[in-house]
Protein backbone atom coordinates (compact mmCIF):
# COMPACT_ATOMS: atom_id res chain seq x y z
CA UNK A 1 0.00 0.00 0.00
CA UNK A 2 1.39 3.31 -0.43
CA UNK A 3 1.49 5.78 1.83
CA UNK A 4 -0.63 8.91 1.43
CA UNK A 5 1.16 12.15 0.24
CA UNK A 6 -0.87 13.74 3.28
CA UNK A 7 0.68 11.31 5.90
CA UNK A 8 3.77 13.47 6.97
CA UNK A 9 1.60 16.47 7.47
CA UNK A 10 -0.80 15.30 9.89
CA UNK A 11 1.75 12.88 11.84
CA UNK A 12 3.62 16.46 12.12
CA UNK A 13 0.95 18.40 13.43
CA UNK A 14 -0.46 15.92 15.68
CA UNK A 15 3.62 15.36 16.69
CA UNK A 16 4.12 18.97 17.24
CA UNK A 17 0.92 19.38 19.11
CA UNK A 18 1.46 16.61 21.37
CA UNK A 19 5.39 17.69 21.83
CA UNK A 20 4.15 21.73 22.66
CA UNK A 21 1.66 20.54 25.44
CA UNK A 22 4.46 18.13 26.70
CA UNK A 23 6.28 21.69 27.38
CA UNK A 24 3.71 22.91 29.33
CA UNK A 25 3.00 20.52 31.84
CA UNK A 26 5.77 21.85 34.15
CA UNK A 27 4.36 25.38 33.88
CA UNK A 28 2.30 26.06 36.69
CA UNK A 29 -0.74 27.17 36.34
CA UNK A 30 -1.18 30.90 37.02
CA UNK A 31 1.21 31.09 33.58
CA UNK A 32 -1.14 28.59 31.73
CA UNK A 33 -3.92 30.69 32.52
CA UNK A 34 -2.26 34.25 31.83
CA UNK A 35 -3.62 36.26 28.09
CA UNK A 36 -1.04 37.08 26.16
CA UNK A 37 -1.96 39.58 23.93
CA UNK A 38 -1.74 39.47 20.02
CA UNK A 39 -2.50 35.42 20.86
CA UNK A 40 -5.59 33.70 20.77
CA UNK A 41 -6.06 33.76 24.76
CA UNK A 42 -3.93 31.88 27.38
CA UNK A 43 -2.09 29.05 26.80
CA UNK A 44 -4.56 26.74 28.37
CA UNK A 45 -7.58 28.21 26.37
CA UNK A 46 -5.81 28.10 23.18
CA UNK A 47 -5.01 24.15 23.50
CA UNK A 48 -8.07 23.72 24.50
CA UNK A 49 -9.45 25.39 21.42
CA UNK A 50 -7.15 23.48 19.59
CA UNK A 51 -7.93 19.85 20.61
CA UNK A 52 -11.60 20.68 20.42
CA UNK A 53 -11.44 22.01 16.96
CA UNK A 54 -9.35 19.31 15.99
CA UNK A 55 -11.73 16.59 17.41
CA UNK A 56 -15.04 18.40 15.32
CA UNK A 57 -12.98 18.48 12.28
CA UNK A 58 -12.52 14.63 12.70
CA UNK A 59 -16.01 14.48 14.02
CA UNK A 60 -17.21 15.94 10.56
CA UNK A 61 -14.82 13.63 8.43
CA UNK A 62 -16.24 11.04 10.12
CA UNK A 63 -20.06 11.65 10.09
CA UNK A 64 -19.93 11.60 13.65
CA UNK A 65 -19.27 8.25 14.12
CA UNK A 66 -15.94 10.10 15.94
CA UNK A 67 -17.86 12.33 18.55
CA UNK A 68 -16.25 15.71 18.93
CA UNK A 69 -15.18 16.44 22.32
CA UNK A 70 -16.00 19.44 24.94
CA UNK A 71 -13.09 20.50 25.64
CA UNK A 72 -13.63 23.42 27.78
CA UNK A 73 -12.69 22.47 31.32
CA UNK A 74 -10.16 19.91 30.27
CA UNK A 75 -6.86 19.67 31.69
CA UNK A 76 -3.12 19.50 29.45
CA UNK A 77 -2.96 15.53 30.51
CA UNK A 78 -6.83 15.11 29.21
CA UNK A 79 -5.60 17.07 26.19
CA UNK A 80 -3.05 15.33 25.81
CA UNK A 81 -4.77 12.03 25.68
CA UNK A 82 -7.21 13.25 22.77
CA UNK A 83 -4.71 14.72 20.83
CA UNK A 84 -2.98 11.42 20.97
CA UNK A 85 -5.96 9.84 19.64
CA UNK A 86 -6.44 12.20 17.11
CA UNK A 87 -2.95 10.64 15.26
CA UNK A 88 -4.73 6.98 14.46
CA UNK A 89 -7.66 9.02 13.27
CA UNK A 90 -6.16 11.30 11.09
CA UNK A 91 -3.92 8.31 9.64
CA UNK A 92 -7.25 6.38 9.20
CA UNK A 93 -8.96 9.31 7.10
CA UNK A 94 -5.91 10.29 5.04
CA UNK A 95 -4.95 6.46 4.12
CA UNK A 96 -8.31 6.28 1.75
CA UNK A 97 -8.91 7.30 -1.27
CA UNK A 98 -10.04 10.79 -0.80
CA UNK A 99 -12.29 13.04 -2.94
CA UNK A 100 -10.72 16.53 -2.41
CA UNK A 101 -13.86 18.14 -3.98
CA UNK A 102 -16.35 15.55 -2.08
CA UNK A 103 -18.31 18.21 0.18
CA UNK A 104 -18.45 17.75 3.95
CA UNK A 105 -20.71 18.72 6.02
CA UNK A 106 -20.59 19.82 9.49
CA UNK A 107 -23.82 20.25 11.05
CA UNK A 108 -23.17 22.03 15.02
CA UNK A 109 -25.36 21.75 17.68
CA UNK A 110 -27.65 25.24 17.03
CA UNK A 111 -28.89 23.63 13.61
CA UNK A 112 -26.92 25.55 11.63
CA UNK A 113 -24.02 24.03 9.02
CA UNK A 114 -20.96 24.17 7.61
CA UNK A 115 -20.54 22.76 3.67
CA UNK A 116 -17.02 22.38 2.37
CA UNK A 117 -15.05 20.28 -0.17
CA UNK A 118 -12.55 17.93 1.73
CA UNK A 119 -9.17 19.10 0.89
CA UNK A 120 -10.41 22.34 2.32
CA UNK A 121 -11.14 20.81 5.66
CA UNK A 122 -7.91 18.92 5.27
CA UNK A 123 -6.10 22.14 4.58
CA UNK A 124 -8.20 24.21 7.39
CA UNK A 125 -7.74 21.48 10.32
CA UNK A 126 -3.59 21.53 9.62
CA UNK A 127 -3.67 25.45 9.37
CA UNK A 128 -5.21 25.85 12.44
CA UNK A 129 -3.32 23.85 14.58
CA UNK A 130 -0.01 25.48 13.03
CA UNK A 131 -1.59 28.71 13.82
CA UNK A 132 -2.26 27.80 16.82
CA UNK A 133 0.95 26.35 18.17
CA UNK A 134 2.61 29.24 16.87
CA UNK A 135 0.81 31.37 19.59
CA UNK A 136 1.70 29.02 22.51
CA UNK A 137 5.23 29.29 21.28
CA UNK A 138 4.85 33.53 21.47
CA UNK A 139 3.01 32.90 25.13
CA UNK A 140 5.97 30.83 26.08
CA UNK A 141 8.48 33.21 25.01
CA UNK A 142 6.65 35.88 26.70
CA UNK A 143 6.31 34.04 30.29
CA UNK A 144 10.31 33.43 29.69
CA UNK A 145 9.97 29.69 29.02
CA UNK A 146 11.98 28.19 25.56
CA UNK A 147 9.22 26.72 23.26
CA UNK A 148 10.54 23.16 22.22
CA UNK A 149 11.25 23.01 18.52
CA UNK A 150 8.22 21.88 16.38
CA UNK A 151 8.27 22.59 12.52
CA UNK A 152 8.87 20.54 9.96
CA UNK A 153 12.17 19.75 9.80
CA UNK A 154 12.10 19.33 13.57
CA UNK A 155 9.82 16.54 13.05
CA UNK A 156 12.06 14.84 9.99
CA UNK A 157 14.88 14.98 11.71
CA UNK A 158 13.73 13.24 14.80
CA UNK A 159 12.17 10.49 12.56
CA UNK A 160 15.28 10.04 10.78
CA UNK A 161 14.19 11.21 7.51
CA UNK A 162 16.10 14.18 7.39
CA UNK A 163 20.22 14.39 7.67
CA UNK A 164 21.76 18.19 7.54
CA UNK A 165 25.28 17.35 5.76
CA UNK A 166 27.76 20.01 6.07
CA UNK A 167 29.78 21.54 2.95
CA UNK A 168 33.09 19.22 2.26
CA UNK A 169 36.10 21.14 3.01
Amino acid sequence: MIRSVLADAFAHHVWATLRLIDACLPVDSDQLAADVPGTFGSIIETFRHLVGADSAYLSALTEGRLPAVDAGLMDLDELRAIMEGNGPAWASIIARDLDPDSVIIRRRDDGSEGHAPLGIRLAQALHHGTDHRSQVCTALTTIGVEPPFIDVWDFAEQDGRFVEVPPPF
